[in-house]
């Protein structure tokens, strides 16, 4: 696996730490390239957890294949092959990592092992294309599920990532006509999936809220604490898509029928009417942390992170997290 460069000062570095044979060095070294492996995982599973499990697994691989580095390739670029490959192979291994049918007419499907990405686990760098919105947003990732392993990691690699087909091959064990192939497959099944108002996944990187967004979540989390449940569905678009994952059960509902459905749950009832918020961005995306006291509780505890989708002041899409057990998204238990 070969790059048209020279030699650079990480691939030095990299190959005087295998020469050493320490592995503390050769932690050092690789672990600046952590955080945008992770990404690269999570795309390809669209679960935070398993990202992290795969992300170790790639340096523990590294680790192992360290004599097999040369320096032909940049040490970037021999990570990523390393870690795209040790995707496929959990992916072989689960059956259990496909979206499945939501009962919806059409052919929708969930992905019922959906992950939220805490945006403060972000490469730093805001330039990075492994860091654009367009390619971190929810719906990007629930559409990319929906391409067989091999084809997710042909587009990730192509058109998230920008590399070019002979490089894309190299990585795979597949000729550059394979790779280029799969990736018109692969596009055209974006496109099937993605809502039209999304914007071209390889326009421009844009990384931050728009006003609308901080006005609508703002406007969200203070309807739970008044309990305003005119006040919530004001805020919903009458084409809503709900879900509350890892539950089973994606809705498309009115504004009215969402809202009455959660209180016929039980939700904005004596009892489950306390609420706290506050805000976070996951996925580069405004989400409300809800914190809910019950009569019995001292304090609020944490109930759920809502990430919302807003269109033209209002909210399309609502996809509720539990995030009880989940220290990785820096959120307190209580507040």
């Amino acid at each position: 696996m070969t790059d048209p460069r020279p030699l650079g000062a990480d691939e030095a570095a990299f190959l005087a730490a295998v020469r050493s044979g320490d592995p503390a060095r050769f932690a050092r070294i690789t672990e600046r390239h952590r955080r945008e492996l992770r990404v690269h995982c999570y795309r390809m599973l669209a679960n935070y957890e398993d990202a992290q499990d795969l992300t170790q697994e790639t340096f523990l691989r590294a680790w192992h294949k360290r004599e097999s580095f040369k320096g032909h390739a940049a040490l970037r670029t021999w990570l990523y092959r390393i870690a795209t490959n040790a995707c496929l192979d959990f992916l072989d291994k689960r059956n259990d990592r496909t979206p499945v049918p939501t009962g919806l007419p059409g052919p929708d499907s969930e992905v019922l092992y959906l992950q939220p990405y805490p945006d403060r686990m972000l490469p730093e760098d805001p330039q990075e294309s492994v860091v654009a919105r367009e390619t971190i947003e929810l719906a990007f990732i629930v559409a990319v599920q929906h391409l067989p392993p091999r084809q997710r990691a042909v587009f990730i690699l192509r058109d998230v990532l920008g590399w070019p087909a002979p490089k894309a091959a190299d990585a795979l064990d597949l000729t550059a006509a394979s790779v280029t192939s799969a990736l018109q497959r692969a596009r055209a099944t974006m496109r099937e999936q993605l809502p039209d108002r999304r914007l071209d996944w390889r326009r421009p990187a844009t990384h931050e809220l728009s006003n609308d967004e901080r006005d609508v979540v703002q406007a969200y989390m203070d309807a739970h604490k008044r309990n305003d449940l005119a006040g919530l569905t004001s805020l919903l678009r009458d084409d809503l898509r709900f879900a509350m994952l890892p539950e089973r059960g994606t809705s498309s509902a009115t504004a009215k029928d969402a809202v009455d459905g959660w209180v016929s749950g039980g939700l904005f009832q004596p009892g489950h009417d306390d609420w706290r918020c506050t805000t976070t961005t996951v996925n580069r995306m405004p989400a409300a942390v809800l914190y809910l006291r019950t009569p019995e509780a001292p304090e609020h505890r944490l109930f759920a992170i809502a990430v919302l989708h807003v269109v033209d002041g209002k909210i399309a899409e609502l996809t509720g997290f539990d995030a009880t057990d989940k220290p990785w998204l820096g959120v307190p238990p209580t507040l």
